[in-house]
């Protein structure tokens, strides 16, 4: 009874040595973290691929949209005539009306049908408040492009 259950002991135990060296044989081969990263580079690629179609997309229809692009240098000195404290906002109606008057907004429809023609993009607010609402710049390079619906969008000029 004794050898039965040694023999019966010594099989288990090649069982697990050979369940074992299977399993290591497989990590082995291909690690999990390998397989991860692998497929984790293959959705980058991709994602990159995509983006940059959706770039060229969106160029394209910008190009294809503008009707009208000029380019403005807008004088702010008249917003330092103001207290200090009110300078910033009166360089951004500054910027307004001179954009109205020079690219030619039709005023007829006076309130909320206004702000559906002009569109004063982040990056210029960005540049008006950059040193706060006591000292905006005296003088900013524009770029004001009207497209096909008639909104006009000003952007930064690109030297700045």
């Amino acid at each position: 009874m004794e050898e039965t259950v040694e023999a019966a002991e010594e099989v288990e135990e090649e069982e697990w040595e050979a369940e074992g060296t299977e399993e290591d044989v497989e990590k082995e081969e291909v690690p999990e973290e390998e397989i991860e990263e692998a497929e984790e580079a293959e959705e980058e690629e991709e994602i990159v691929e995509v983006e940059e179609e959706r770039k060229v997309e969106k160029k394209e229809e910008l190009e294809e949209e503008i009707v009208e692009e000029k380019f403005y240098t807008i004088p702010l000195g008249k917003a330092w005539i103001s207290p200090r404290k009110k300078r910033a906002p009166k360089a951004m109606r500054i910027i307004r009306g001179f954009i109205e008057k020079h690219m030619k907004i039709r005023t007829e429809a006076e309130g909320e049908e206004e702000a559906e023609f002009l569109v004063i993009s982040n990056e210029v607010n960005e540049k008006i408040w950059s040193r706060g609402i006591e000292k905006p710049p005296r003088k900013i390079k524009v770029r004001a492009v009207k497209d096909k619906e008639g909104v006009i969008t000003v952007h930064l000029a690109e030297g700045d």
